[in-house]
């Protein structure tokens, strides 16, 4: 693997050691995911539909499945005609993880979908963070005299993932799931209006670029004591939305 070397200031090196220890990571792990996270697509490592079950699994987890199926058989009334099915039905599952049939465990797990890794699952907090900041800094420039153009505030607005892509997709499902538990209530009407959240076209490579202008801008200011320093100037959030643009194809319109 080629080795880069880069040359840090001591105070840029401490609290690059202090994150990484906080993070539990080397500084070497720590500073590869960031350059990792800025200039490569972010690509699900799971691209399975919804639904999957394992080869295998161990002679504990079939014996405890296998006792759940049976007391649901016992419990069940034999005319049982919901989605747990009818007794007989349980007893089968059961007889199929006593047996070992692998090749039969899809019906075990249906519905069981792959994790959102811890890491993606920040991605989203963050995300949704970074465009809440954005969201009261434009209404705190309106208050103050400061007029926003519509296309700052509009590049500026939570657009939901694309369904069509699975890591996607499943962000999208999370991003639901918090604002129905009563957070990040300002995208209810995204999650709940008519896309349904769904941005039909790629957006996480497009709110990781923002994000990571964002973290710079955060990480260039002193700390936050008062309500007002979390907001940002035109300035930083015209320097975000220019991020929705690849640089690429900036480049190429220069």
């Amino acid at each position: 693997m080629p080795t880069i070397t880069v040359r840090l200031d001591d105070e840029t090196r401490d609290a690059l050691q202090q994150r990484a220890g906080e993070d539990g990571v080397t500084i070497s792990d720590f500073v590869r995911d960031l350059i990792h996270e800025r200039v490569v697509s972010v690509r699900s490592d799971d691209d399975r539909p919804d639904g999957y079950a394992p080869d295998s699994l161990t002679p504990k987890d079939r014996h405890v499945l296998s006792l759940l199926h049976r007391i649901l058989a016992r419990v069940l009334p034999e005319d049982a005609n919901d989605v747990d099915g009818d007794p007989d039905y349980q007893l089968e599952r059961a007889q199929v993880l006593e047996a070992g049939y692998t090749e039969e465990y899809g019906v075990e797990f249906a519905g069981i979908s792959p994790e959102l890794s811890k890491r993606d699952s920040q991605r989203v907090v963050d995300i949704l963070q970074m465009f809440r900041i954005a969201h009261y800094s434009l209404l705190h420039l309106e208050k103050s005299g400061t007029p926003v153009s519509e296309g700052l505030a509009s590049a500026l607005r939570y657009r939901g993932f694309d369904h069509n892509r699975a890591l996607e997709h499943k962000m999208s499902a999370y991003v639901k799931h918090l604002v129905d538990d009563d957070r990040w209530a300002e995208q209810v009407d995204v999650v709940h209006g008519p896309s349904g959240g769904n941005s039909h076209s790629p957006t996480l490579d497009v709110y990781m670029r923002m994000l990571a202008e964002y973290r710079r801008i955060v990480a260039g200011r002193g700390p936050a004591i008062g309500r007002n320093d979390y907001l940002l100037s035109e300035d930083q959030l015209q320097a975000i939305a220019a991020e929705r643009i690849h640089p690429e194809n900036r480049t190429a319109g220069r």
